[in-house]
């Protein structure tokens, strides 16, 4: 059977900060931007004339502390955007990312167990339980607002089951949860973390992130989050993880992302700037190798690119 990819297969993320008339260019990161919500509505606009109907919403905020207290305020920046996207966009179906990087000071993905940042050793602790209650607060800002999915990207143990009982709890049974049920404490997210402004500033994330020497784990993640009431789970980086792709659709049989990552797309869009390799066969080839093993939707800055590409082929 041939393998190709179409549009309804795409989700294009986008990064959303406070402010009118601003579009920043990430250096690390070509063709993305941070958009104000103004821009962002206009791109949008773009992107479901190209035919993309799914997208993935990271804000940023301006003010950032220990506990991540922006994230789950009822007007911040990603609630804001929400309201505007379905207010103008009803058909688009928007995915959220649920995390704490981008609005904690010291960058990490949970509440710490080392608020005094006297860190000695690579691999941050995170308190579990404080850092589950604020995901689903997160998570209910976002419902609220009006998100069709939640997408928790923490990695922190019973996630998805915190947000689906506090969403259940409130009335939003029919937002539906994303699981970033297999995510690897990669090398390839640093043009991401720019963009995001969600470096670490101590320390690593392999104290709560997959190591990549270990697929079993990455399968008995997805199996938790299916059992506490995932919609779809996800394996991220996808490139370098197509056999945990493929051994996560084979075992599970149930909708399965795939995260084409911000360092995965850098390197393509180098490659091509160099003379390496022709952009738009490298992005098909890659793109259909990830559909290959097995993902139902994939995550990829590149839908804008392979929409267009496809519609001149349809001409």
């Amino acid at each position: 059977m041939r393998i190709s990819i179409n549009k309804d297969d795409l989700v294009y993320p986008y990064f959303v900060i406070e402010g009118k008339n601003r579009k920043q260019g990430i250096k690390s990161f070509p063709g993305v931007f941070r958009l104000s919500i103004d821009y962002l509505l206009k791109d949008i606009a773009a992107a479901r004339a190209l035919g993309l109907k799914k997208i993935l919403l990271f804000g940023i905020p301006q003010e950032k502390d220990g506990r991540a207290r922006q994230a789950y305020a009822r007007d911040n920046i990603t609630a804001r955007a929400i309201r505007k996207i379905k207010k103008e966009f009803r058909s688009m179906e928007l995915i959220t990312d649920v995390c704490l990087c981008a609005y904690t000071s010291h960058g990490h993905c949970g509440i710490i167990k080392s608020p005094s940042h006297q860190v000695t050793k690579s691999q941050v602790k995170i308190d579990n339980k404080e850092t589950l209650e604020i995901l689903a607060k997160i998570a209910l800002t976002h419902a609220e607002a009006g998100a069709d999915w939640v997408a928790p990207s923490a990695m922190a143990k019973r996630q998805v089951f915190a947000i689906r009982k506090l969403l259940d709890k409130e009335g939003y049974r029919r937002t539906k949860i994303l699981g970033y049920s297999a995510k690897f404490a990669s090398n390839f997210y640093g043009p991401f973390r720019q963009a995001a402004d969600s470096a670490p500033a101590f320390g690593d994330r392999s104290g709560y992130q997959l190591g990549f020497g270990d697929p079993t784990a990455a399968l008995k993640e997805i199996a938790e989050d299916i059992k506490e009431g995932a919609d779809a789970v996800m394996v991220k980086p996808a490139l370098g993880y197509l056999d945990i792709v493929r051994q996560a659709k084979q075992k599970f049989t149930f909708p399965l992302a795939a995260y084409n990552v911000s360092g995965e797309y850098a390197m393509v869009k180098y490659g091509a700037k160099l003379g390496l390799w022709d952009e738009k066969k490298t992005v098909f080839e890659v793109l259909t190798a990830i559909k290959r093993s097995g993902a139902d939707i994939i995550i990829t800055y590149h839908a804008k690119d392979i929409a267009r590409w496809l519609n001149e082929q349809e001409q």
